[in-house]
């Protein structure tokens, strides 16, 4: 799946920049740094900034502002359950199951 195939180049990408070492409480701040500038790309989409010192931009530029974000909050959360030596499809699953079964609903 490409799910797997995407962790484990995010592990060889992040590995062969000395990235991959930092153990798993420093990589969790670095998730939070990412989430937190996901969170003001959103912001910054969705009420706007009012920032003198910051050009303005436009909804394509703010739109790819936040993929570039999710994407870098995508490879902190592959690296961490590599880390745990978890497989995100295996999560994924269980994540579903978890939820049919607490709900009570069939898989959409």
């Amino acid at each position: 799946m490409l799910l797997s195939k995407y962790q484990e180049w995010v592990k060889n990408f992040y590995k062969s920049r000395d990235w991959y070492q930092y153990n798993t409480f420093i990589r969790l701040n670095f998730l939070m740094e990412e989430v937190g500038e996901l969170s003001q790309a959103v912001r910054t989409y969705e009420i706007g900034r009012d920032r003198p010192d910051e050009k303005e931009s436009d909804s394509k530029e703010k739109l790819k502002a936040i993929k570039e974000e999710l994407g870098d909050v995508l490879d902190n959360i592959m690296i961490l359950a590599d880390k745990y030596d978890f497989d995100l499809n295996d999560i994924i699953e269980e994540h579903m199951e978890k939820f049919e079964k607490r709900y009570n609903k069939r898989r959409y």
